[in-house]
């Protein structure tokens, strides 16, 4: 593959995964503007159509930055210990990647759901504070552009 096209596929992810990011915490900024009343853990509140939009959006731009990066990245795969000791630097650093990046993603999109889930329109109730899930899913999106650009080189590279 090209350089070129490696640097624009990078550059997809990157801006996939940054998009996701500030929708994610555009959708925080959308929740906190609804009307709540809030005691230590338990919050009472509305509903926001805005957060549930810009979550959901965010949430699938983190997927699809993902399945993107995993299907192009192409399989790096180790199975044992010793296929990693024996490995080179470049594959290691590949396989490190792509573990983080699964990690991240599981956890980044859990919250970004959790928190999407909270204002849907069909959920004005009361219960424990989903208050800072969408912001910090949105930071998790920037660490997974990061990892699956890492993990994209580092693939390529060792392949080459």
């Amino acid at each position: 593959m090209s350089k070129l096209a490696g640097a624009l596929i990078c550059l997809l992810i990157v801006a996939m995964d940054v998009i996701a990011g500030v929708l994610g915490i555009e959708a925080k900024i959308a929740q906190s503007k609804v009307k709540h009343v809030r005691l230590f853990i338990f919050e009472c509140k509305e509903p926001s159509s805005q957060a549930f939009k810009l979550g959901l959006a965010a949430a699938s731009l983190l997927g699809l930055a993902h399945i993107i990066a995993n299907l192009l990245g192409g399989c790096n795969c180790i199975c044992t210990r010793e296929e990693f000791g024996k490995a080179s630097p470049r594959r290691q650093l590949s396989v490190a990647c792509y573990f983080f990046t699964w990690i991240i993603l599981a956890v980044g999109l859990s919250m970004l759901v959790i928190g999407t889930l909270s204002n849907h329109k069909s959920r004005a109730s009361c219960g424990f504070s989903h208050h800072h899930l969408l912001s910090n899913g949105g930071i998790l999106c920037f660490v997974h552009g990061l990892l699956c650009v890492a993990y994209y080189v580092s693939t390529i590279a060792s392949h080459a």
